[in-house]
Parts: C-alpha cells; sequence; structure tokens
C-alpha cells in the first residue's frame, strides 16, 4: 500500500521522464520543419515552456526528498529517439508528427490534472501550484494543434501534389 505522498513522489518521476520525452521529440520534429515555419515557431516555444516545466518538476521533486527515475528518463529518450527516427521515414512526417504531438500532449493534461488532484489530496500546496501552472500551457498546445491541424493538412496536401515540392517535412 502506498500514501498520497509516495504515490505524488512517484506520479512526478513519471512527469519528469515525460517532460524529458517531450524535450527530445519537440527538438527533433523543430529540427527537422522546413516549410511549415508557424509550426515550427509554435514548436519551438513550446521547447521553452516544456524546459521550464522541468525546472518546476525538478523542484518538486527535490522538495519532497526524492530525485528523477534515470531508467524513466532513459526509457523516455529512448522512445522519443524512436519516434523521431520512424517520422523521418515516413513520407507525411509533418502530419504524422502533428498528430502525435496532440496525443502526447493529451497525455500531459492527464497527468497533470491526476497530480493537481494528487498534490491536494497529499495537502502538499506546492507542487498542486506548480502542476496548476504547467497545466494551462499543455492545453493550449493540444489546442493550437487540433486547431491548426486541417490547415496544416491541407498546406501538406498540397505541396505533396506539386513535384517541385517537398512535402514530409
Amino acid at each position: 500500500m502506498a500514501t498520497p505522498q509516495e504515490n505524488l513522489l512517484d506520479w512526478l518521476r513519471d512527469a519528469h521522464a515525460m517532460e524529458q520525452q517531450a524535450e527530445k521529440m519537440l527538438k527533433a520534429q523543430s529540427e527537422r520543419l522546413e516549410h511549415y515555419p508557424q509550426l515550427k515557431a509554435r514548436i519551438d516555444q513550446h521547447i521553452e515552456e516544456t524546459l521550464g516545466q522541468q525546472q518546476l518538476i525538478d523542484q518538486c521533486l527535490a522538495r519532497l526528498g526524492g530525485s528523477s527515475s534515470t531508467l524513466k528518463d532513459m526509457g523516455g529518450k529512448l522512445m522519443a529517439f524512436g519516434q523521431a527516427v520512424g517520422g523521418s521515414l515516413m513520407s507525411d512526417e509533418v502530419i504524422k508528427g502533428a498528430m502525435a504531438g496532440y496525443v502526447f500532449e493529451n497525455m500531459e493534461i492527464a497527468s497533470y490534472t491526476a497530480l493537481i488532484a494528487a498534490a491536494k489530496e497529499a495537502g502538499d500546496s506546492e507542487t498542486q501550484a506548480a502542476c496548476e501552472k504547467i497545466l494551462p500551457q499543455e492545453i493550449a498546445m493540444a489546442e493550437w494543434l487540433l486547431e491548426h491541424l486541417p490547415e496544416l493538412t491541407q498546406a501538406f496536401l498540397r505541396r505533396s501534389a506539386d513535384p517541385d515540392k517537398e512535402a514530409k517535412r
């Protein structure tokens, strides 16, 4: 059996690994984007947000006497690497990347929603406040991706149909 505090600490480690994975995925996607400047700019903005989120989670872990899980962090980084390599091989990389990003953002939204409730139950107002600061950033990124996916798809399809243009990234 685990206390609310123990579960909170474990879930914060998960969030740390998740943000490490997000950073790797976002950076890989940003570095490869060539023909979609609006998407690249939004991803670059979210990279900066992600780095700030990592700091907030690190502070929560340190305050609670915990540390990140090397195993979870490595697993997240390996998954991000696999996604980046796999995505780079697809002819529709930009669309698959945007769809994967949307799914990942929603996983982060669920994670921070649970962390807020866990922190509240554990009586940890500082962790609750940190997660409440992060959650709107994840929601905003997910909403942006969903809102821009139709026009991104249309731009991809137009570029893809033109033999003189590269569409994949």
